[in-house]
């Protein structure tokens, strides 16, 4: 009988061990030489970042206290009574322009040009002026038609139209003062397409320009119709009310500056042309009027309780549009005027350190990148560094703080405060990388996307028999791959904090993850059907 031979089975391979082995040992490789150091300096510039951003919101809240509680609000000061009753004795109301530019505005436009022409004061001293920038030809027609009809009704309407769209809003405001009609005008108003004034806005900012020579824009804060249409416009609503209670009145109290929020505000027009009127070169031309009118000297105030009521946008895709001009637009006009405001002379250096450090630096750059980097990089990278210390009370207590500061101007939405804590971790990364693309003047940095309003749309939308299915829209629309790579990124580290780790740091991450997995598969906003 033949031997048989047996042949011992080679041992298998696992190649997804061997792989997972050598991933590794190259993470161990160069984790303390290269990444550690990269990581504890990364943490002391978001630490330092953190710490300014601190100190500018507990300053703010100091001031605020101080001015609420001895009623030391500039704009009560003056009296609007007398000035009225003066007026109206003598009979010499100033000429007033109202500038309303649209464009492409299907839902909102009679809504903006009825409560311009609604306005309380004398027919022969008001000009309202309908800049329509218009690309649909049969809308065009039904502005024009809606100017018409307030015009038989004894209103002064001028509809005007440009055959391009240079300079976007800026041109057609620059465009529009250019008018012969306008030479005898003394102030302009602005109000975008969705915003309605009460009758009586004139009578309460007018009067502030006439009796201080030294003033050139009164500013009304904003009133959001559409505030409980979502989750979505509630947390928006959050850092709005900061920004009208107590970055514009602290700006106006301390030393009579803030960003023109290019809407709901009075100018002088003799402050415009000393600026040097409207310019396009920023996506936020309002901010960049304002900041140039500062330097010359001009004085500003806010009213905080005369609101023009206006509408939030409730889709996603126009709030991310919007906050992308919001923080790119400031980015870029703090790297063109740096130069223009510490050399100027006109103005304190007081006045010159609140432009330069806390308006435009901490406000528009610092709080978007503090946000993001040290919140959604660098504090979850210290999970699977443990090399790199973080301290508790710089990451736990200076945001706490910061984030009750800015929630106590909305005590309604405090409940609310998990879901706006994730909500503005997730939109820091668009915030961020707008301020990033201002700085370097990148591509993008003066894309101009009109916000998309609905207006009655959705009264109409709900008016309607109930609809079976849910409405389609396109995958590339809803898909968002940067927030889904950032959601896989907290959700790694959850994990690993959950195996290696004694603390509770996961329920964070675990959070912030599912906001960003929400938001990246278009999951948040109003679905509107196309």
């Amino acid at each position: 009988m033949r031997n048989s031979v047996f042949l011992e089975p080679e041992p298998e391979v696992n190649l997804y061990d061997d792989t997972g082995r050598s991933l590794s040992q190259a993470w161990d490789r160069i984790r303390v030489p290269i990444i550690v150091p990269i990581l504890r300096f990364a943490l002391y510039v978001c630490i330092a970042m953190s710490v300014m951003r601190f100190i500018e919101r507990v300053y703010m809240a100091i001031v605020i206290g101080c001015v609420k509680c001895l009623g030391r609000k500039r704009y009560t000061k003056y009296n609007l009574d007398a000035i009225k009753e003066d007026l109206e004795q003598n009979r010499n109301y100033p000429m007033v322009l109202v500038q309303i530019p649209m464009f492409n505005e299907k839902e909102v436009y009679k809504l903006s040009i009825g409560a311009a022409c609604g306005l309380s004061w004398p027919s022969d001293r008001l000009i309202v002026q309908v800049l329509d920038d218009s690309t649909n030809e049969v809308l065009r027609a039904l502005v024009e038609l809606e100017c018409q009809r307030w015009i038989e009704k004894g209103v002064n309407v001028k509809y005007e139209t440009r055959n391009n769209r240079n300079g976007y809003k800026a041109g057609a405001l620059r465009d529009g003062l250019k008018k012969p009609y306008v030479e005898d005008c003394e102030f302009v108003v602005i109000f975008d397409a969705d915003y309605q004034p009460e009758e009586d806005f004139l009578w309460r900012t007018v009067p502030y320009l006439l009796e201080n020579p030294e003033l050139a824009l009164v500013q009304a804060r904003w009133k959001f119709v559409n505030a409980n249409e979502c989750l979505m416009t509630r947390l928006q609503e959050m850092p709005l009310d900061y920004h009208f209670s107590v970055e514009q009145e602290v700006g106006s109290s301390t030393c009579s500056f803030f960003g023109f929020n290019g809407t709901a505000g009075v100018w002088r027009i003799q402050a415009v042309s000393d600026a040097g009127g409207w310019k396009d070169r920023t996506t936020v031309e309002d901010m960049d009027l304002a900041v140039r009118a500062s330097v010359k000297g001009w004085k500003f105030i806010f009213v905080g309780d005369l609101s023009v009521k206006n509408e939030l946008p409730s889709t996603f895709k126009a709030y991310r549009f919007q906050q992308h001009r919001w923080s790119c637009g400031p980015a870029n006009l703090f790297r063109k005027m740096f130069k223009e405001i510490l050399l100027c002379e006109r103005v304190s250096i007081w006045k010159k350190f609140h432009v330069i450090y806390a308006f435009s630096f901490v406000r528009k750059i610092v709080a978007h990148w503090v946000t993001f980097f040290f919140y959604c990089i660098v504090i979850p990278a210290t999970i699977l560094v443990p090399e790199v210390h973080l301290p508790k009370p710089i990451a736990v207590y200076l945001p706490a703080t910061i984030t009750l500061l800015n929630a106590a101007s909305t005590p309604r939405s405090l409940h609310l405060l998990v879901f706006w804590i994730l909500f503005e971790n997730v939109m820091s990364l668009h915030r961020s990388k707008a301020a990033i693309i201002g700085l370097l003047e990148a591509s993008r940095v003066n894309e101009w996307i009109v916000t998309e309003k609905l207006g009655n749309a959705l009264k109409q939308k709900y008016s309607i028999p109930k609809v079976s299915k849910r409405p389609r829209s396109r995958i590339a629309e809803r898909i968002h791959f940067l927030e889904l790579i950032m959601g896989m990124y907290m959700l790694h580290c959850a994990f690993y904090n959950m195996i290696f780790a004694n603390d509770h740091f996961f329920i964070y991450l675990l959070l912030q993850a599912g906001a960003f997995f929400i938001i990246g598969l278009g999951y948040i906003g109003t679905i509107v059907p196309t």
